[in-house]
């Protein structure tokens, strides 16, 4: 252990020090396209953490970087030296008695913090395409913007106060008035060197001017200047330069935004023009108009959508010149929306177009026009070429100029052989993304990047004045450019800036300031094609805040990258090291395979299937033939598990059952379920409809004993409703194959599917009959299974539909706690469990920050450290506090609610349970 390390080791726990090669690569890899391995990876929770670092960095002369989520897509959340990762003990939020003001933490999620705003028809300013993985402490540092917030409601503009911890480890807290007078007495000099920039500045006319006019687009270029011109007071300077700072000046422990409106009403517009001058000119109308986005789309970007089922037809007819403008307005009511959307009529009166004008306030309509927006970027690097990159540059021009730069802007991506790029962005601050490929294994096509990026800085600073680098932050792309963009006056101006924060150049070197000319060339990411299942990720890291083993082990974006590694190392004849003996157990033993990755992956990628098919090469054909065993003789297997629950449980009335799970190991929790059984086949009048009790219902049996068996409770709702029940034949000896699929043993686990199959289609009279089962990742895999031959319904779906309308609910007085499962939320059945649970509980739990369970079928058992960890935030304050009134919990699957139930302390079982008690005649309430 080299000396760093062990300096770290002594100031932070140990589990905070990481110095394994996969998880330095993995966890130090950002969503650009550079690359650097940091010595250590260092978790910081606290201030104090902060400064332990800062000290060991100072006292070893090693570089030290902050890093919240990183979706930064311009290297500025990467370093060879140490990488401070920020930890969820900085995830704080308070909000002010008017919810006027917001006070979080660099580690709260910016969608997190917006949910937590919503009820209260309040947001903060900032809106990037990230948010919902994106952290403050990244959104402050970026200044980044978005689609709505423009450059008046940024961070920079919506900062209220901060607190910041310096190189030298001292601390400003802009909102103490007692931390102030403590920070001038001890750091008098470098404020008086804030007030004397900052005066001369401002008394320089041409250059002042300039930096107003630069900021009034778009503008993440080097520093934050209009710092120095907006205020005089160098607390208030000092405030305004972190933001943007991009970690560079100090650490940013907490930011206070005002919080701005979430007007309630909104309405949509995609319009279609002839050619992007049209739209130009229309933007331009628009900008003095109350109107919240305004989206411009050229003719590729439009092309690269135009397929997907729902949009305009007249998408696919439009010229090779046109464009499109995805117009919205927003309003606090009704009466002042339809105002607003006739002023913007009124002002594109006179401005050719497509098709007229017409506005929508339908909410699914208005998502279809933003998933076209939003489904550009990803549909470009759906289709790159594996190995390649995709990447999105960002840029600002003078709104007048807008026409003539985008025009300019294609004829560059045609002379450079981009073809297939394409353009969009917030065209009322000038805003342009262009997307295309590049492949940075040729030196060849990197010298062809290298051109075009010469060509494009030409351009955009030479012809237009305008800004390099818009909302993406300038890292370590465009610091060879900043002093192209600002002249030699504003960048020595920038540089007296850093030396005066941090004069040993000691965080994160190489980011805003850079002397190389070539820099933005230099430690560029290999993408080498590893696995088709997942060779289209970005690696944005939007998938991250949906993963019960992020920060456990690895996250689908992490993982992902270690086997991209591991690829590239074979391909290259190198070995694969320690970083293979440890991809076992943190890449594949600790994914639960829920699949919530891929409902916010950008390419839809399922980095669960990655995980199956690894898991299925790595088994042995010992565990290959036990597996396949059990899957050919199920009814056996079934027969054996019970057998062991009961042994288990005959050992815990004797030795106590933590004596047990302690011999035992981690194959018995805590409450452990009692053995289940086959459910006794009920018979009634009534309209037929086909129950299978799933197996993990059929052998996990109820928590406490003498409690009713789950598919007896089916059943008994199933008649109280007037359904004539039908199961399978030979239930007790099928199964849909889940286990099997899970462990990687996709034939196997088919061919259990088509044993069930063929019991299903018998029994439901070949699709006839409706087919209704009892576990939400059962119904999701055999309805996919199944697809096109019969409908199966999730037991919750089945009863919102067809049970609720035929029995008489009398609502639970007592709080009921809910966790919406993963394959409820990846089949976007949550809104009907949520309306059930509305129509049996007068209130409903639902604890924040809750995915996946990570019980993951047998990983709750395997590997329990992967359910614990998912839960987690059921054990802040909050969440502890408002299960502690509930009277059960609720969920649709077996396996999920034992892994809940060893969590909370609360016993969760299937939403069956309630709506059971809801629906007695007799006075018996209560799940």
């Amino acid at each position: 252990m080299n000396a760093l390390i062990q300096t770290l080791a002594a100031s932070l726990p140990s589990h905070q020090v990481i110095t394994d090669e996969l998880r330095r690569l993995a966890y130090g890899t950002d969503a650009s396209f550079y690359r650097l391995i940091p010595q250590v990876i260092a978790i910081v929770e606290s201030e104090d953490e902060v400064r332990a670092v800062l000290a060991a960095a100072h006292r070893h002369a090693t570089p030290v970087t902050f890093r919240a989520a990183g979706t930064s897509l311009s290297g500025q959340a990467i370093t060879d030296g140490v990488l401070a990762l920020i930890g969820e003990g900085f995830a704080s939020f308070e909000l002010s008695d008017d919810a006027g003001q917001v006070r979080v933490g660099p580690g709260m999620i910016g969608g997190e913090v917006n949910r937590r705003l919503a009820p209260l028809g309040r947001k903060i300013g900032p809106d990037p395409a990230s948010i919902g993985a994106a952290k403050i402490g990244g959104i402050a540092a970026n200044n980044s913007s978005g689609m709505c917030c423009g450059t008046a409601q940024n961070s920079y503009q919506t900062l209220a106060g901060l607190r910041v911890v310096f190189a030298d480890g001292s601390l400003l807290d802009t909102e103490d008035p007692a931390s102030i007078a403590a920070f001038r007495s001890t750091h008098g000099a470098l404020l008086g060197e804030l007030d004397r920039l900052g005066r001369e500045t401002r008394a320089d006319i041409a250059l002042a001017e300039r930096i107003r006019r630069k900021f009034k687009i778009k503008n993440t270029t080097g520093y934050s200047l209009n710092a120095l011109v907006d205020y005089s007071d160098p607390i208030d300077i000092l405030a305004h330069l972190m933001i943007g700072s991009e970690g560079t000046l100090g650490f940013i422990s907490r930011v206070t935004y005002q919080t701005v409106a979430e007007d309630p009403y909104k309405a949509s517009a995609l319009v279609f023009f002839p050619d992007i001058r049209s739209a130009c000119e229309a933007v331009i109308r628009l900008k003095p108009q109350p109107v919240a986005a305004v989206e411009l789309l050229d003719r590729p970007a439009l092309r690269s959508v135009e397929d997907k089922p729902g949009l305009p037809p007249v998408m696919r007819t439009l010229g090779d010149g046109a464009a499109a403008l995805l117009i919205e307005v927003r309003a606090a009511d009704a009466d002042l929306l339809q105002q607003r959307i006739a002023a913007v009529g009124a002002a594109l009166a006179d401005i050719a177009t497509v098709e007229p004008l017409a506005f929508s306030t339908d909410p699914a309509t208005c998502e279809m026009y933003w998933k076209v927006r939003k489904g550009t970027f990803p549909a470009v690097g759906a289709v790159r070429r594996p190995g390649t990159t995709v990447l999105i540059e960002d840029v600002a021009f003078p709104v007048p100029m807008l026409a003539d730069a985008t025009l300019d802007l294609q004829a560059l991506l045609g002379k450079h052989g981009y073809h297939e790029a394409i353009i969009f962005g917030h065209a009322l601050e000038g805003n342009l993304h262009f997307v295309f490929t590049q492949d940075f294994g040729d030196p060849a096509e990197i010298e062809r990047y290298a051109r075009f990026m010469d060509d494009v800085c030409a351009l955009v600073v030479h012809k237009y004045d305008g800004s390099l680098k818009a909302e993406h932050g300038t890292g370590r792309n465009m610091a060879p450019f900043v002093e192209m963009e600002w002249g030699k006056q504003a960048t020595e101006l920038m540089r007296r800036i850093k030396t005066l924060f941090d004069p040993e150049n000691r965080l994160n070197p190489g980011v805003i300031i850079n002397d190389d000319p070539r820099a933005h060339l230099a430690n560029l990411k290999p993408m080498p094609a590893a696995e088709d299942l997942v060779d289209r990720c970005i690696e944005c890291g939007f998938c991250e805040p949906l993963c019960p083993s992020h920060r456990l082990t690895l996250s689908p974006r992490q993982r992902i990258v270690g086997v991209r590694e591991l690829a590239r190392r074979a391909a290259a004849g190198e070995a694969p090291g320690e970083l293979a003996a440890d991809y076992p157990y943190m890449g594949l033993d600790t994914c639960a395979g829920c699949g919530l990755c891929s409902t916010a992956c950008p390419v839809g990628i399922n980095t669960g299937d990655l995980t199956r098919r690894l898991r299925g090469r790595q088994l042995g054909g010992l565990g290959r033939a036990a597996a396949a065993w059990s899957g050919e003789h199920f009814g056996a297997f079934s027969s054996l598990a019970r057998l062991g629950l009961k042994a288990g449980h005959a050992a815990a009335a004797v030795l106590g059952e933590n004596t047990v799970a302690r011999l035992a190991g981690p194959a018995w929790r805590v409450p452990m379920p009692r053995a289940g059984r086959a459910p006794a086949v009920r018979h009634g009048a009534g309209d037929p409809v086909v129950y299978f009790p799933t197996c993990g219902a059929r052998l996990f049996g109820p928590t406490a004993a003498g409690e009713a068996q789950l598919g007896d409770v089916v059943q008994q709702l199933l008649l109280r409703a007037g359904y004539a029940p039908i199961l399978p034949q030979g239930f007790d000896r099928l199964c849909c194959g889940q286990m099997l699929a899970s462990k990687g043993m996709a034939a196997e686990a088919d061919a259990m599917a088509d044993q069930l199959s063929a019991a299903l289609l018998q029994a439901s009279d070949n699709g006839r009959l409706p087919v209704v089962m009892d576990a939400s990742a059962c119904s999701a895999r055999m309805r996919t299974h199944l697809a096109g031959k019969l409908q199966v319904h999730d037991f919750h779906e089945f009863a919102h539909d067809a049970l609720l309308p035929r029995l008489v609910i009398r609502k639970q007085s007592a709080p009921v706690a809910l966790h919406v499962n993963c394959s409820v939320k990846r089949t976007g059945a949550d809104g009907k469990l949520r309306a059930l649970l509305a129509a049996c509980a007068e209130q409903v739990i639902e604890p924040s920050e809750i995915t996946c369970c990570g019980f993951g079928g047998d990983r709750g058992f395997v590997v329990p450290e992967l359910n614990r960890h998912a839960l987690r935030h059921l054990h802040d304050t909050a969440n502890e506090a408002a299960l502690a009134s509930c009277a059960c919990g609720v969920s649709t699957n077996r396996t999920c609610e034992i892994g809940l139930s060893a969590e909370t302390g609360i016993t969760y079982r299937s939403v069956a349970y309630l709506l059971e008690a809801c629906s007695r005649k007799e006075d018996i309430m209560g799940c």
